[in-house]
């Protein structure tokens, strides 16, 4: 690119105060939020603030303060801020001193915002949701890292454990070439971490769904929560993958544009073609958890109706037993009460006193039977 250093730059360069502020010694690498301090003693977001010139390290001051005053005496240099949920009177010193839109610095305090890539004025405002595969719980996990790309210096502001920029930090400090190449060649290394970090998510799922395939033809009960779950997480990657594509391509065409070193330009289009193959990866994962879901919801359809069909089955056949019950109940029921009329022995009752009352009553009593039997029969009750 051209002069990367506009004139407000410069003069913001110029206005540094007479008299540094007492400097603070330097943080261990990678050190967290909790163990930089500010000199009131309250604790600090900044994770590490560097300073680089020709792609080596010139110093890490302690504090932010620091860091503008080295700054303004290396016009030349470049500087790294990283931050972890950082204070509103950290961000409102960024903004002071780098002249950051307030759009920009609103959407690093509130978070929770979709990848894009935005420019104001001289810097560039990127954000990214990175993404990690938790194995316990078999869960991926999303971080937001906001980035603020401008012509000396390069903030980023993380919500949440991903992505590790610490790894990024060494790999363009063991290459100074690149690093060399300023603000732009550490987004570009940015954008490749997170992307990179990628690809653990995409095996982890391809796992699960591979597992979910074996629980659905299995028949567990549970599969169904699993899928609904797992469909949730890919519809928040896609959120995360798909803007990527647009985003890559936007940046190569500004990096044409400002004349962005050729090599930079290269690999930036490798991370492009990394995000196209892994956000086709997800909406393949998004229907083939659709296409499960589907054939699990015919599998407990299939299911249910198997356990109606034996239940009506059973209810058939135990319709047939209470029939075969009551038909020889009401057989039986018959000489019962014919035996009981007679053995009532009262003096004046009919056909008491007569000689061929036994038989007649053995008779009928046949006779109903019988008649039952046959009627029970034609109605298949036996």
């Amino acid at each position: 690119m051209p002069d990367r250093r506009p004139r407000a730059v410069w003069r913001r360069r110029a206005e540094a105060p007479p008299e540094a502020p007492p400097a603070q010694p330097p943080p261990a690498a990678g050190a967290t939020r909790s163990s930089v301090a500010r000199p009131d003693g309250a604790r600090s977001s900044v994770v590490q603030s560097t300073l680089y010139r020709d792609g080596r390290r010139v110093s890490s001051p302690a504090t932010l303060a620091d860091t503008f005053h080295q700054l303004r005496e290396h016009p030349d240099g470049m500087a790294w801020i990283g931050l972890q949920h950082p204070t509103d009177e950290e961000l409102h010193s960024l903004a002071a001193e780098f002249d950051l839109h307030e759009l920009a610095v609103e959407d690093a305090r509130e978070a929770h915002q979709r990848p894009k890539l935005e420019r104001y004025g001289d810097t560039l405002f990127v954000v990214l949701r990175a993404a990690r595969y938790l194995d316990a719980p078999e869960e991926v996990e999303f971080g937001e890292l906001h980035v603020f790309v401008g012509p000396d210096f390069l903030i980023t502001v993380r919500h949440g454990a991903a992505p590790d920029l610490s790894a990024v930090r060494r790999r363009m400090e063991e290459d100074p070439d690149l690093l060399a190449l300023g603000p732009e060649a550490v987004l570009y290394a940015i954008l490749d971490a997170v992307v990179d970090g990628y690809a653990p998510v995409v095996a982890g799922v391809q796992n699960d769904i591979d597992e979910i395939e074996t629980e659905v033809f299995g028949g567990d009960p549970a599969v169904s929560r699993r899928i609904y779950e797992l469909s949730r997480e890919m519809v928040e990657f896609q959120r995360a993958t798909r803007p990527l594509v647009g985003m890559l391509h936007a940046l190569m065409a500004g990096f044409a544009k400002y004349g962005t070193d050729e090599e930079l330009q290269r690999y930036l289009r490798d991370v492009a073609d990394h995000v196209t193959h892994t956000s086709e990866r997800v909406d393949g994962f998004r229907q083939a958890l659709t296409d499960i879901l589907t054939v699990n919801a015919t599998l407990v359809t299939q299911q249910q109706n198997a356990e109606m069909r034996a239940l009506t089955e059973a209810g058939f056949e135990q319709n047939e037993e209470i029939k075969k019950i009551s038909s020889w109940a009401a057989i039986l029921f018959a000489p019962t009460l014919v035996g009981t009329i007679y053995g009532m022995n009262f003096d004046h009752m009919p056909e008491l006193h007569w000689a061929g009352g036994y038989p007649f009553a053995v008779v009928l009593m046949a006779v109903v039977c019988t008649s039952l039997y046959v009627v029970f029969k034609r109605k298949d009750w036996l």
